[in-house]
């Protein structure tokens, strides 16, 4: 069957400029119904402690202006279509999901949900310029223009500190912002009913929906250091409902000690489109020394509005059922990001190893120890050299990595053998993602030949009904769901893909490897501390193998 069907996605192709595209969204994220802003979201920590800007109380709006209006500078540049192409080596990258940084959300549906996009470019017209501001479970928004001109940093301080100021003074607002870490469907009938109830409130969300994007005032204070970043991390995915808008493509979290943390639905865009920002942004504010250097002149331009919804007691009554089952979910989560200082990229390259092959291969190494078995891999492979591409997927669970693992943990090899073993391990999983780049790849291939089946009434072919393929992570089954977040300062995560399964996100670094490791306590056999250390051990073991050979 499996040459019938390919036949029909070659007829598909004809009429597309990517055949996947539209499938993979909906497929990937629209159709889910479970809580997207829990399960499929990700964020990470601001890096800004490392240098500019140690946590420190009373700092939390002086730092958010001035990062924000870096931001706005980004939103300037793309607007005017002068952000930098990206590159891999000499091919140009696909820089569409660019365009969802700002002004996007995603709109719930009662059996899929939809994105709205509203940024245009200066070429095409008018594009949204507002901010919506979230604080004590109430919503603001106000202009980032003002005749003609960007607001300054000096101005966005004022207009936050009205903000705050009125939050702290008065009562807290109904938090509506938690309604979207509902199931999906839930959360559709919701907002219907918050319509229904008054147009005024349709007006409010596509306020929101229209927004740059989404400041949120946070009044935790998470410990954060350069070696343990767990804690922001931690609140930055799954802090207070209130406080995010969590259908929102970008999410600029303020804490009240200055750390700060990104959130971010991933339907639209994948982690590099946001880490290209943010990492443009923070080279800016290095420059700065995390200060504004311009005019401190401060003109009259219109106060923030409030956004007050019409809520009635039932919308009251599911806020809060909302929120308890949110916090029920998420004290289920176990999470730790930390980072190994013994050595990073600049070691690695120059025992002649890929930076990324050797993290991989040490989690699969980890996983054994820890488990007694292989553990199936999801490995993001960037597949942006086609047009409107995103992603592929890289399975590092080979067999020559199980071959590799099982001589490590078998005292009676030697260290050549051991070598021998790691080097293949690593050329095939070099070759393997090498493949997957450049659309010879077969995860997505096969879903294509499911869908394509199931969209012209054809019965499901026997192998995507085969235990081995949902044992090998198949169908969204994998135990490890990983991605390397680059070679910058930011790092960041996801949540585990299932209920038995481990979020393992990570950034190289020159002289270290941040890991953000994550898994659900409800799992009493996962433990992601014990993994991550397991895995930082495996760093050492597999850097003494190189050094062993050389003796």
């Amino acid at each position: 069957i499996g040459k019938e069907l390919h036949q029909k996605l070659l007829e598909r192709a004809k009429t597309r400029r990517n055949w996947l595209e539209d499938w993979w969204l909906n497929v990937a994220y629209l159709d889910l119904r479970i809580s997207t802003q829990i399960h499929c979201n990700m964020g990470g920590p601001g890096p800004f402690i490392e240098h500019c800007w140690p946590p420190k109380e009373g700092t939390q709006i002086e730092r958010a202006c001035v990062n924000i209006w870096h931001t706005l500078k980004y939103w300037d540049l793309l607007r005017a279509e002068k952000v930098a192409v990206e590159r891999s080596g000499n091919t140009v990258l696909d820089m569409s999901q660019f365009r969802m940084l700002f002004c996007t959300c995603k709109i719930p549906g009662v059996t899929r949900d939809s994105i709205s996009s509203y940024f245009k470019t200066e070429a095409e017209g008018e594009c949204p310029s507002h901010l919506t501001v979230l604080c004590r479970g109430r919503v603001f928004a106000f202009d980032t223009i003002h005749e003609g001109n960007m607001v300054t940093p000096p101005e966005i301080f004022r207009q936050l500190t009205y903000i705050q100021k009125r939050c702290h003074s008065e009562p807290d607002g109904p938090g509506l912002a938690a309604l979207t870490s509902n199931e999906r469907t839930k959360w559709a009938e919701l907002r219907e009913y918050l319509i229904d109830l008054d147009p005024k409130n349709l007006t409010f969300l596509e306020k929101i929906q229209r927004s740059l994007f989404v400041v949120c005032l946070d009044d935790s204070s998470p410990h954060a250091t350069p070696e343990n970043y767990t804690e922001v991390t931690k609140l930055g995915l799954t802090g207070d409902p209130t406080v995010r808008w969590g259908d929102k493509s970008y999410n600029s979290i303020f804490f009240s000690n200055g750390t700060c943390s990104a959130f971010c639905d991933h339907s639209p865009f994948d982690a590099m489109a946001l880490i290209a920002m943010l990492a443009y942004a923070e080279k800016k504010i290095i420059e700065s020394e995390g200060k504004w250097k311009g005019s401190d002149k401060v003109r009259d331009i219109p106060w923030p509005e409030e956004l007050v919804f019409t809520v009635d007691q039932k919308i009251i009554d599911e806020i809060g059922r909302t929120k308890e089952a949110y916090y029920k979910k998420v004290s289920d989560l176990h999470l730790v990001n930390y980072a190994f200082t013994s050595f990073g990229k600049a070691l690695i390259r120059k025992k002649k190893l890929h930076p990324d092959t050797f993290v991989q291969l040490a989690l699969q190494l980890a996983y054994y120890k820890c488990h007694g078995r292989p553990g199936c891999c999801y490995e993001t492979a960037m597949t942006r050299r086609f047009y409107h591409g995103r992603t592929e997927t890289i399975r590092s669970c080979t067999m020559e990595a199980v071959e590799w693992c099982k001589s490590m943990l078998d005292p009676s090899d030697s260290t050549y053998q051991r070598l021998q073993l790691m080097h293949k391990a690593f050329a095939k999983h070099n070759n393997m993602r090498k493949d997957c780049e450049h659309g010879k790849g077969f995860d997505r291939h096969l879903l294509g030949l499911l869908l394509i089946a199931q969209e012209q009434g054809l019965p499901v072919p026997e192998l995507y009904v085969d235990n081995a393929f949902t044992a090998s992570g198949g169908g969204g089954n994998f135990i490890l769901s990983t991605s390397l977040t680059g070679y910058t300062r930011f790092n960041g995560s996801a949540l585990p893909m299932v209920p038995h399964g481990y979020g393992f996100f990570y950034s190289i670094r020159d002289d270290r490897i941040v890991v953000a490791c994550s898994s659900w306590k409800s799992c009493p056999e996962n433990d992601a501390e014990v993994l991550c250390r397991t895995v930082f051990q495996c760093f050492q073991d597999m850097l003494q193998l190189t050094v062993a050979a050389q003796l």
